[in-house]
């Protein structure tokens, strides 16, 4: 049997499920906001054009309105000052956005310092139980920040010195981009650096030091309490946007159930 076959065997079968790790995008979906004097992204919405009606009779349909970065996105390097000569988004190569997931929980530390950094010792102590981290794979950060996707307030965080989430530090950031193969990070987020990341060395490091070695980033995951450790596959799924910095993205992992 080949490796799709039995892909497919498995799907059919529902000894691989398929876990969907996006949020949902309405008008209604957290989004980022930046303080002045720098200028915000749009929200999602939809504009009715026809509803079974006299501009059209026979179907419904809607113009969409959105900036690149809202929702479950995927930021590709041009996004970022240090990738501006790298890839848009509809020029990601397609074998990049496919890959073996590694899941990191972090939730107890995350549960004490809504501020909590990964440090490359994190890392190192989960290539210990885990093995290494797989190549053209995905570092998914289990915050447990996603029981907040649904809620603006709670999922910034944000009080007098800014929005308070958790992410990864700069000295964490380097390594990912600099010492592994990985093809990205994933984060259940708003952004892939942490809400405190202007405050950082370079500031917002995640996007600086990854975008800037052709890594990606993908923001506001669900249901990374679905997956193991180890063992899913991550299917990343954005719009191919030609000369865009980011696509709201339909993102999966596949399971293989124990026998």
């Amino acid at each position: 049997m080949t490796a799709v076959n039995a892909l497919l065997a498995g799907l059919a079968d529902s000894s691989v499920r398929i876990v969907d790790l996006t949020n949902p995008l309405s008008a209604s979906t957290p989004t980022l906001k930046l303080p002045e004097p720098f200028a915000n992204l749009i929200d999602f919405s939809l504009d009715k054009v026809s509803e079974y009606d006299e501009p059209g009779p026979f179907w419904k349909h809607h113009n969409i309105h959105t900036g690149e970065h809202v929702g479950t996105h995927i930021d590709a390097p041009v996004h970022w000052v240090s990738g501006r000569e790298g890839h848009d988004v509809a020029s990601i190569p397609p074998e990049r956005l496919i890959g073996p997931a590694a899941v990191l929980d972090v939730r107890e530390q995350v549960e004490k310092d809504p501020d909590f950094l990964l440090q490359i010792e994190d890392i190192r102590a989960w290539e210990t139980a885990n093995g290494p981290l797989p190549e053209n794979g995905w570092l998914l950060l289990r915050t447990g920040w996603d029981r907040f996707s649904q809620d603006q307030e709670s999922f910034l965080n944000a009080d007098d010195t800014g929005s308070h989430t958790p992410g990864i530090s700069a000295e964490a950031a380097l390594w990912i981009a600099e010492q592994t193969s990985l093809s990205g990070i994933g984060v259940e987020t708003v952004g892939i650096d942490a809400g405190r990341g202007a405050e950082l060395d370079p500031p917002f490091p995640v996007h600086y030091h990854l975008l800037g070695n052709d890594k990606y980033g993908i923001t506001s995951l669900q249901n990374l309490d679905k997956l193991p450790s180890v063992g899913a596959m991550l299917v990343v799924a954005p719009l191919p946007i030609v000369d865009g910095t980011a696509s709201p993205s339909r993102v999966y992992a596949l399971v293989q159930d124990p026998a």
